[in-house]
């Protein structure tokens, strides 16, 4: 993939990256690939929260954001992008607002909804990579399915105490054929009951 011939960077750009700029094999072409990616990120709380402030400060040029939920006061302890004064607001609101605080050369898009099989396609169809930072099995397996009828790539990572994962699925692989889905290794759920009531819901 090369940059996109009517994109270039101005000077803040280049200071603000420089150091991206410096590294062997990345340069200027890396950093507009950044500037020219749509990324979204499905929730934005404590695995979220990071990975969007990261996102920012790479230069990503255009940010998605899909979390319904508002700020607590317990968020704070662990979802770093929230302040006390923010309880009580909308978390991708929030969240965008700081984003833009971090780097004001991005675009930050909000989608202050729960993600459903009605509006997943019209949401993720317009990004390049999604990353799943959901919290419940539910969310999972419907972006995992999305990605996979509109063959988009997405990170999934989740984290439960002092243990955690994250994967990379859907992705393209050197021969041209996608590479392995959340259902290839998770066909189901562990306990069965659970599994029918998620299919009842999504599907």
């Amino acid at each position: 993939m090369k940059p996109g011939k009517n994109m270039e960077l101005n000077e803040q750009e280049k200071l603000r990256y420089s150091r991206h700029l410096m590294l062997p094999a990345f340069g200027s072409g890396g950093q507009l690939l950044l500037k020219q990616a749509k990324i979204l990120v499905i929730g934005a709380g404590g695995l979220g929260s990071p990975v969007l402030s990261y996102l920012a400060a790479a230069g990503i040029g255009i940010i998605g954001i899909v979390d319904f939920d508002i700020v607590s006061l317990s968020n704070l302890q662990r979802q770093v992008l929230f302040q006390t004064n923010d309880v009580g607001a909308l978390k991708c609101e929030v969240a965008a607002k700081h984003l833009q605080a971090i780097n004001d050369h991005i675009s930050v898009l909000t989608f202050p909804e729960r993600l459903t099989n009605q509006n997943a396609d019209g949401i993720i169809r317009n990004f390049d990579l999604i990353i799943d930072c959901t919290d419940n099995f539910e969310s999972r397996y419907l972006i995992n399915d999305a990605c996979v009828l509109l063959e988009k790539p997405f990170i999934h990572g989740s984290v439960n105490r002092y243990a955690g994962q994250f994967a990379l699925f859907n992705n393209v692989l050197e021969n041209g054929k996608r590479g392995a889905t959340y259902r290839c290794i998770f066909r189901i759920l562990l306990n069965p009951e659970v599994y029918k009531v998620v299919m009842n819901k999504v599907y």
